[in-house]
């Protein structure tokens, strides 16, 4: 197998820290006059034809404040800009909270979504950490926010979206908002100190771990507002790039890295039955997904029995099995981690990568060929940057307070 592709060999560090580099300089276009994130093409030219949304401008001010703590030169002021255009004009001023976004014409697109607040809370305690000017007060009014209209502490889960003026929810309940506000706490504890954030991320993963032994480790996306599963929603649109039909391989594999990360952070004795979760979670996900057509790859979802549904390649699947492969073979030192991850780089190295025009393909079809149905372009840097960095970052602690204490 060519180091490169091996964990813990000094070429694959350089090969992943020669990734990270590039995918810094492709994203140093992203920010608009007013700082919200232009959604960026194939070479890295920013498309003003669509909108600038919030979870995008947030990852890119998460990933440019993690530039600032590797020490790039230029990322600084990339973090200021992104975050100039979450305290400006991403910032509902009269309602509170963040737009979903601005739509090309500079008009706002309905509704507030708990997706985005999470990605606008990472990227606060990423920037917190970087010590970017005004971190923390952008952190204080999106916990504050996030506290009022999003967290159900009756439940323990999160809720999902509201109109803009924050006076109607919707009745559709959701995992991929719950994962990432998972995600968005653990960070918020490590950057802060406050433990309120973690015990809230624990009780999110307890429920979702009851639904995940219920249906056989494929975790169900799709909830009532009374949190009862609608496995059957979205049939008729299986791509759907939030809320696809089935089960979402990409997702059972990032859960089972923040749970791994949840269960070893929180200093648990018990931590060993929420490991062997996560590695149920993930052996499922990988072995649905992974060649499941006759062709290298993970497929973006599957029904209830494992069977592909939608057999294209998401580059963040891809790029959230590197980061949970690592982080398996971190914690539990079995090798079929590694090898997976050997597998996964050398996958990524074949197909995925941009030589030409540098990032990632955001989606390749079953014969791995680039295709944009669902993710045209390459929107941000978000999945691709973090895989070439966790896989060697300590497992027990979110990315930005890692980097920060190296």
């Amino acid at each position: 197998m060519n180091p490169n592709y091996q964990l813990n060999t000094g070429e694959n560090r350089s090969f992943l820290a020669e990734l990270r580099q590039n995918l810094l300089n492709f994203g140093r276009r992203f920010p608009s006059p007013g700082g919200s994130s232009y959604y960026l093409g194939d070479d890295g030219t920013p498309w003003p034809d669509r909108g600038r949304e919030t979870w995008i401008t947030s990852r890119m001010a998460h990933v440019y404040s993690i530039g600032t703590l590797l020490g790039d030169a230029q990322a600084a002021p990339l973090a200021d800009a992104a975050l100039k255009g979450l305290r400006g004009e991403l910032h509902d001023g009269t309602h509170g909270g963040w737009y979903a976004g601005l739509n090309a014409d500079g008009s706002v697109m309905p509704t507030k979504q708990c997706y985005a607040h999470a990605f606008v809370m990472l990227a606060a305690s990423s920037a917190l950490l970087a010590s970017r000017p005004g971190a923390r007060e952008l952190l204080d009014d999106a916990l504050a926010v996030y506290d009022l209209r999003f967290w159900d502490e009756e439940e323990g889960l999160s809720r999902d979206t509201w109109d803009t003026d924050f006076t109607a929810l919707d009745h559709y309940r959701g995992l991929n908002a719950n994962m990432h506000s998972v995600e968005a706490f653990l960070a918020v504890a490590d950057a802060t100190g406050d433990e309120t954030y973690r015990l809230r991320a624990g009780r999110i993963i307890d429920r979702v771990l009851d639904w995940a032994r219920e249906s056989g480790w494929r975790i169900p996306e799709h909830f009532s507002s009374d949190w009862v599963p609608q496995p059957e929603l979205n049939r008729e649109r299986p791509d759907d790039p939030f809320k696809p039909y089935g089960a979402t391989p990409g997702h059972g594999i990032e859960w089972a890295r923040l749970i791994t990360q949840w269960a070893l952070s929180s200093g648990r004795e018990q931590a060993a039955p929420y490991v062997e979760a996560a590695e149920n979670l993930y052996i499922t996900a990988v072995g649905d997904a992974w060649n499941a057509d006759g062709a290298p790859g993970l497929v973006y979802t599957t029904d209830w029995t494992g069977k592909p549904v939608v057999h294209d390649r998401m580059h963040w699947t891809l790029a959230e099995a590197i980061n949970t492969s690592a982080v398996l073979y971190q914690t539990t030192g079995r090798q079929r981690y590694a090898d997976d991850f050997a597998t996964f780089m050398a996958y990524l190295d074949e197909f995925v990568l941009d030589r030409e025009n540098g990032s990632w393909f955001h989606q390749l079809d079953r014969n791995n060929q680039l295709i944009g149905t669902v993710w045209p372009g390459k929107s941000d840097l978000y999945h691709a940057f973090q895989a070439t960095l966790i896989p060697y970052l300590p497992a027990d602690v979110s990315i930005a307070a890692a980097v920060a204490k190296q």
